[in-house]
């Protein structure tokens, strides 16, 4: 791996974060054998390449890191699994020790707007037909 691609790999402290939190992998080859399956970290490090830099899937296999349906596929598992959802949780409680969260002051964010040519919920529906309808 190149020296500029260092710099995309996890640090060994979030790795010591995040590797108690992935599932165990039980080998599901039926004779027991298959390819040797490729390291958690890489898969881990590919993952978040495409999450940090916004890349499609596909463009993860030029890197060099991981192949890019190794990195989705473990994506969707640990996603499925909730280990994101894990780390997510954990991350803000080893933040709040650090440095203290002010649970007091929290703010929600959306919109609830109808949107612009979305139509609506009680549409009349077309009828198939071919007919031109008056335009201002």
């Amino acid at each position: 791996m190149t020296k500029s691609m260092k710099k995309w790999r996890c640090s060994d402290e979030l790795w010591a974060f995040v590797e108690p939190r992935l599932p165990e992998h039980k080998n599901t080859h039926r004779f027991g054998g298959g390819r040797p399956r490729v390291d958690d970290r890489c898969a881990f490090d590919g993952i978040l390449f495409v999450l940090r830099t916004g890349c499609q899937w596909n463009a993860l296999n030029a890197t060099g890191i991981c192949s890019s349906s190794t990195a989705h596929r473990r994506f969707q598992a640990w996603a499925e699994a909730g280990v994101f959802r894990q780390l997510w949780a954990d991350g803000l409680v080893c933040y709040d020790e650090l440095k203290g969260i002010d649970w007091k002051w929290q703010s929600m964010d959306g919109a609830m707007t109808k949107a612009p040519l979305g139509g609506g919920k009680n549409r009349p529906q077309s009828d198939g037909s071919s007919k031109k309808r008056r335009q201002a």
